[in-house]
């Protein structure tokens, strides 16, 4: 079920679009006088391993991009509202510079869109002559969009338009609405005055509801996929962003009257999430990352991403930064470049690896790939690189990965002073423990924890939107519906909860999980840590132990309770896939490019599945391989 590629020769904008069309807008911008919000939506039931720490201490770039287009275009009344630090956020009770905002833009993962959807909800409350236009983006959006739009006429909801694709389309948005714009207008009137005369239907990348009732979608419009940004340089700076958060508050429901100051970004956000590269070589079938990049590999200049961190070291005092790179390794050269123009980078005269500390994603047949370069990569300023290794045998996940070769990426990080972080994956036909193999789940995070691994990440193989194997989980029956009376939610598919397994006992599988955490993050690990140091790297290892025992607290807390529904009540399960029930067409009529086929109406059936070489599991694994 992945997004469809553009036509070959089309995927890409031209150089220099976003640069004009920011330039364009900044030039109407002084007449429009727009106040946004921009919401980050967040469950917090989600707080749990691998990300309990990072969560609430790092600002997430997808946000902070957009407020940094914002600006950069001349919108500067523009807050972002994370959810993370401010729960109890509410659209209805938000004023900016004594106004209620003209625009709401509210961005969700999957599995945060509960929070999204209320959000939303709350917005539609406003009285509709001072509702603000709703915008919804995020990673939710960009694959489900329909599920931002309400379909119940006894309660009407809905944003008015969900942009499943980068800053170039919502920019783009802007530019085509505020032409129609009249003098003292609504921003969502002239939306809706653009919307019905077909004036967005040239613009890749939006999907509308149309409906003869407002907050009643009974159909969706989806222009299509869309181009991508080629050159990341031409990204607004993200320092503008950094700019924009609003104060973190567990009680207040509105805003305050200034944003963050750079005392307060300093101490909320000490980690700094940057885009640096998108796209992997790998075409992972369980992995959407591939087609969403249209099979293209973008990357800023090494001189840019420098300045980045040189500016926000500077002005808000991050020193360290977490690179939103899906293989930071993925091309060898420009890498190098990368990494050599750091090395030999200084901020305030002294070298950049001592003033600032980062991390990123990569994979272990790169790292060794990469093996000479890695004293460079240190030298960049590199402290940490989570691995995407998911089975070190190779056995349910190849890519280029097996047990020696895992074995001397870690040793290789380690000599050059840098933290192997593996990202591992449990799935159906993986038990436990094997003696005499190294297949189990135990015995491959012994194997890790022996190579000198930092930290550890286990979650359950979970179907994920716009991946190949998202629809296999569904037709063979092996998505959980509900279990013990408790239906499954969007917040539980993080891999955390086991959701999608074909096995007799469920249970059985989450219970693997947390004894895999368990043996990682433990007292006698830390002490070892700390008695018996492998290197230098000593105290890192002790902190994320230390890290790794209260996040393991919290994730027992949270799937015990699951893992017990799993073992004493009854399972339900689902066959068909949890599609738009609204009809979701292109512009010229056909089916949309984010649809996915109508649900059946078999509805939910209640059976025990068993893992065969011919479906289910084995089907799986034969796509992985």
């Amino acid at each position: 079920m992945e997004l469809p590629r553009r036509t070959r020769g089309d995927e890409l904008l031209k150089p220099g679009e976003l640069t004009e069309l920011v330039g364009r807008l900044r030039t109407i911008a002084p007449r429009h006088d727009l106040r946004t919000v921009i919401a980050y939506a967040f469950d917090h039931r989600t707080r749990m391993l691998p990300f309990i720490y990072a969560d609430k201490r790092m600002a997430p770039a997808g946000v902070r991009a957009v407020g940094a287009a914002m600006v950069a275009s001349g919108f500067e009344k523009t807050r972002i509202v994370l959810q993370t630090w401010n729960p109890n956020f509410r659209p209805s009770d938000a004023e900016l510079d004594g106004g209620i905002p003209d625009i709401l833009m509210v961005s969700s993962m999957q599995i945060h869109s509960q929070r999204c959807r209320e959000m939303i909800q709350d917005a539609c409350r406003i009285e509709p002559s001072k509702r603000p236009l709703i915008i919804a983006g995020g990673p939710k959006t960009i694959y489900e969009p329909w599920d931002v739009f309400g379909t119940d006429p006894s309660m009407p909801w809905g944003a008015d338009i969900a942009v499943t694709g980068e800053e170039f389309v919502l920019l783009s948005l802007l530019e085509v609405v505020l032409s129609c714009r009249a003098n003292n207008e609504s921003v969502r009137s002239a939306f809706l005055r653009a919307r019905n005369s077909g004036l967005l239907d040239s613009i890749p990348g939006l999907v509308y509801a149309r409906g003869e009732f407002e907050g009643v979608a009974e159909e969706l419009v989806d222009t299509g996929i869309q181009r991508l940004l080629s050159d990341l340089d031409e990204l607004p700076h993200p320092v503008l962003g950094y700019r924009l958060l609003e104060a973190p508050s567990r009680w207040r429901t509105g805003l305050r009257e200034r944003a963050l100051g750079p005392r307060g970004v300093h101490w909320n956000t000490p980690i700094g999430s940057l885009v640096l590269t998108f796209g992997c070589k790998f075409a992972c079938p369980y992995c959407p990352i591939p087609a969403y990049n249209q099979r293209q590999h973008r990357l800023k200049s090494p001189d840019r991403i420098v300045d980045e961190m040189s500016r926000l070291r500077k002005e808000f005092g991050i020193k360290y930064f977490f690179g939103a790179d899906d293989n930071f390794f993925n091309d060898h050269d420009r890498t190098r470049d990368i990494i050599e123009t750091m090395a030999r980078a200084k901020i305030d005269g002294k070298r950049f690896y001592k003033k600032v500390n980062w991390g990123t994603e990569v994979t272990v047949h790169d790292t060794i790939a990469m093996k000479n370069d890695l004293k460079y990569v240190r030298g960049a300023g590199v402290q940490m690189l989570w691995l995407g290794v998911e089975d070190i045998t190779a056995t349910f996940v190849k890519k280029g990965q097996n047990v020696g070769r895992t074995e001397e990426a870690f040793h290789l990080l380690r000599k050059n002073g840098i933290s192997p972080m593996p990202m591992m994956m449990h799935h159906d036909t993986q038990p436990l423990y094997t003696p005499g193999s190294n297949y189990g789940l135990l015995n491959q995070v012994r194997l890790l924890k022996k190579w000198g691994s930092s930290s550890l990440q286990v979650l359950m193989m979970t179907p994920a939107t716009g991946s190949k194997l998202y629809e296999a989980p569904f037709t063979d029956g092996m998505v959980i519906e509900s279990a013990g009376g408790r239906k499954v939610e969007q917040h539980m598919m993080d891999g955390n909860y086991v959701v999608a397994t074909a096995v007799d006992e469920p249970w059985k599988k989450q219970f693997n999980i947390l004894a895999a955490y368990l043996y990682f993050y433990n007292p006698l690990q830390l002490a070892k840590s700390a008695l018996m140091p492998k290197d230098l790297l000593v105290f890192t290892d002790m902190f994320i132990q230390l890290l790794g025992m209260w996040g393991v607290t919290q994730t027992v807390r949270r799937t015990l309770g699951w893992a017990w529904r799993l073992k004493t009540g009854k399972i339900d399960r689902r066959m068909s896939l949890p599609a738009s029930r609204i009809p979701l067409r292109c512009v010229a009529g056909e089916t949309g490019c984010h649809d996915l086929p109508r649900p059946s109406q078999k509805g939910l059936i209640q059976l025990s599945i068993k893992p065969s070489l011919t479906g289910g599991v084995g089907a799986a694994v034969a796509a992985a391989s």
